[in-house]
């Protein structure tokens, strides 16, 4: 056969004979045509061809050549067929990680941004200190997205298709990165504007609403990791006691924010006003609202796109 008529009928062939290391190469060319991915095994010298011409190729590690190995993607150190499938299931979870990772950072900086953004162009007092901001982005911000990395995979990751040429930033991701963004940013606005009582050019409330604005914007991002750990299940289907990596450091990082909130020499440090009763069910309130209107969004089924619906799809 042509590569032409190869393309055309590979479909209808599964066993191969007598084929030399260019017949293999013609093969995975003939299956990538058809916007497969591509897998390919092999030990010998000449399998390597094929194994670099597969999106994956994968060697065996006792029996296979150093050629074989240098070419593959990946090498099996126990030669058997089954770790492929542990592997996949591996990388797909590594990857959604770093997906959730970047997705919870992107959306609580735009929400940082749109916050400053929004009072310099209405001519506010800056509701936000310098300090606070810095505070928020090495405690609040990275602590919960560090252990993100280690979070289960769902249940469904190893019924999606394969995709290839897949870009991080789908018309999924960047909507919810867009809407999350402007959800903490808004919630944080208004803690600002009720701890001013909208005179936003009271410099005597300005402590107050800013120490309001800071606890909301930190606390707001502590609460909407969990939102992250998933885009279609409700947190309520995904169990908190699967990831206690991640439950401890929102606890490190509560703690932490607690403390400038409540001791006094670190009052004095971050220009913290103290906050009675009323107040204080604002920012919890307020804080709270992100669990609420992401779940919102997921029992509507706006969460996620058309095409990620399908994507996961058997």
């Amino acid at each position: 056969m042509s590569q032409e008529e190869l393309e055309k009928n590979v479909q209808n062939y599964a066993v191969y004979a007598r084929v030399s290391p260019e017949h293999k190469v013609r093969i995975v060319k003939a299956w990538q045509s058809k916007g497969e991915v591509v897998a390919m095994t092999g030990d010998g010298v000449n399998d390597a061809p094929a194994l670099k011409s597969a999106d994956i190729g994968a060697a065996m590690g006792m029996v296979g050549t150093d050629v074989a190995k240098e070419a593959a993607d990946v090498v099996l150190t126990d030669d058997n067929f089954a770790t492929i499938v542990s592997a996949v299931e591996e990388g797909r979870r590594i990857y959604d990680n770093i997906l959730k990772a970047i997705q919870f950072l992107l959306s609580s900086n735009i929400g940082e941004i749109i916050t400053l953004f929004v009072a310099t162009m209405l001519n506010w007092i800056e509701p936000l200190l310098p300090i606070h901001i810095l505070w928020i982005n090495l405690v609040t911000d990275s602590l919960p997205a560090l252990a993100l990395a280690v979070d289960p995979a769902e249940k469904d990751i190893m019924h999606r298709k394969a995709k290839k040429n897949n870009n991080i930033f789908t018309k999924g991701m960047i909507w919810r990165i867009i809407y999350q963004g402007i959800m903490i940013g808004t919630l944080t606005l208004l803690a600002f504007s009720i701890g001013c009582n909208f005179d936003y050019h009271n410099e005597s409330l300005m402590p107050q609403a800013q120490t309001m604005a800071f606890a909301v914007l930190a606390i707001s991002q502590l609460v909407h990791v969990f939102n992250i750990r998933s885009n279609k299940d409700s947190i309520f289907k995904v169990k908190f006691s699967t990831n206690k990596t991640l439950l401890l450091a929102n606890a490190i990082s509560f703690l932490l924010m607690f403390s400038v909130l409540e001791v006094p020499f670190l009052q004095k440090i971050f220009e913290i006003a103290k906050l009675d009763l009323f107040h204080w069910l604002v920012v919890i309130g307020l804080a709270v609202a992100p669990l609420v209107i992401v779940e919102i969004f997921k029992l509507l089924k706006i969460n996620t796109t058309k095409e990620e619906k399908n994507f996961s799809k058997d």
